[in-house]
């Protein structure tokens, strides 16, 4: 039997995804994009726009695999199951049974009967997967986290996902070595809410220490962790272990103090300016990113002057930038809403905003030598990235999944060519 998989979203539905793909292969299962037996579709729902295009693919695969089995996942059919019963899908999961996709395809072989799990209990246990190879990246992502408890005024996640809990300090230690052992030299710990991780104790900053012990891993990379949440043992962790990237994606979602209290955010601009200094003492050059709401319930053009004069101030090495999506079942869903059109043209100035302070963080590292892991080919070119998350073009015969020292030569159209002075780990690529 063939199948494909098509994911959507964040960095956890990437990693739930990869254990199902190999799941499946291990299971006897083939691998076809072409003409699949089984189709899966791992959802999102964390905007309108996400969920209106889960929705779009999901009627699209019927339509064009009339025949196959499909199976459909994830935060948006959790979070608008009443959309989905209408589409007459065979196996209709949220986030819960990813962990039996197997089992769930077998029995649906079986029986021919449509099954549907869905639970909207938060007080879940974490729903162990395990990956032994990433085969889509070089960089491998683990999930450590799943759930969240902040209940920011705007997001549905909370509702999606159920409370926080986190997967077992010892699994999560013996998931990566596998995963370094394959050949794996950069992993990324991920979550919903992934800097609230702690198992009986063991909190976020035990687990880097730990795995920096990891002979051959090379880096440990952060998907995102909250503001509050980078306490004085996290930050002495980040100052003694080299390992940690020199990147770190804090979320601000509004530089306006109205805005955030709106948002329900647990920090002001104070407390997340001069925490901002602490890593940058710590760290001088290291890349701060961010994620940024626009245009939220009561953003007057006053709170966002304000939005954009902290977000130059705190000089971001880049933002993502978000107009505000309505979530029905949020409480910012029932605030007086912004007219989409400003919302847009605020976007626009913020990410205007966003290019500049990229450009001006990738400059400085022209003439610098940096090291990258290789990652894609693309043209004449091979692409790695650096541990503070730049990407750089090398041109010549190099092989993926090695580490190199590269001295930055120039910067084009934002993007940062260099030429290698020297290998630092040729291992065989994977």
């Amino acid at each position: 039997m063939t199948f494909k998989i098509i994911t959507l979203g964040c960095k956890v539905n990437t990693y739930e995804s990869e254990y199902m793909l190999e799941e499946l292969l291990k299971s006897g299962y083939i691998y076809n994009e072409e003409k699949p037996d089984i189709v899966i579709i791992n959802t999102c729902s964390v905007t309108n726009m996400a969920d209106s295009k889960s929705l779009k693919i999901v009627r699209r695969v019927k339509r064009e695999n009339p025949d196959s089995i499909l199976v459909v996942c994830g935060c948006s059919v959790q979070n608008n199951s009443e959309k989905y019963n209408d589409l007459e899908i065979d196996i209709l999961i949220g986030n819960r049974e990813k962990s039996k996709i197997v089992n769930l395809i077998e029995n649906y072989y079986k029986t021919k009967e449509k099954y549907q799990y869905l639970t909207k209990e938060r007080n879940l246990d974490f729903e162990d997967m395990k990956v032994s190879k990433f085969t889509t990246h070089t960089r491998a992502f683990i999930k450590i986290q799943d759930g969240c408890n902040n209940f920011c005024s705007y997001c549905i996640i909370p509702y999606t996902r159920g409370g926080i809990r986190s997967k077992s300090f010892i699994k999560t230690i013996e998931e990566v070595k596998e995963l370094v052992e394959n050949g794996h030299k950069e992993i990324v710990l991920t979550g919903i809410n992934t800097g609230s991780y702690n198992d009986n104790g063991k909190d976020l900053s035990d687990l880097l220490v730990e795995l920096a012990k990891i002979e051959d891993l090379e880096r440990i990379r952060i998907s995102s962790i909250e503001i509050t949440e980078l306490d004085s043992k996290f930050l002495n962790t980040l100052k003694n272990t080299p390992k940690i990237c020199d990147h770190l994606h804090i979320p601000l979602q509004s530089g306006s103090e109205n805005i955030l209290k709106r948002m329900n955010r647990k920090y002001d601009k104070e407390y997340y300016y001069n925490k901002i200094e602490e890593i940058r003492n710590i760290r001088k050059h290291i890349s701060i990113t961010t994620d940024c709401i626009v245009g939220h319930p009561y953003e007057t053009e006053d709170d966002f002057n304000e939005y954009l004069e902290f977000c130059q101030k705190v000089n971001f090495s880049k933002m993502h930038v978000f107009p505000y999506s309505v979530r029905v079942g949020t409480a910012s869903s029932t605030m007086p809403q912004v007219n989409d059109n400003i919302k847009k043209e605020r976007a626009k100035k913020l990410i205007a905003l966003s290019d500049e302070l990229e450009k001006d963080y990738n400059q400085k590292f022209i003439g610098e030598t940096l090291e990258i892991i290789t990652e894609e080919e693309v043209g004449d070119y091979i692409i790695g990235h650096t541990s503070n998350y730049l990407k750089v073009y090398i041109k010549g015969d190099y092989k993926l999944n090695s580490t190199y020292k590269v001295k930055i030569e120039r910067l084009e159209n934002n993007i940062l060519y260099g030429q290698v002075s020297s290998c630092s780990n040729a291992k065989i690529s994977i």
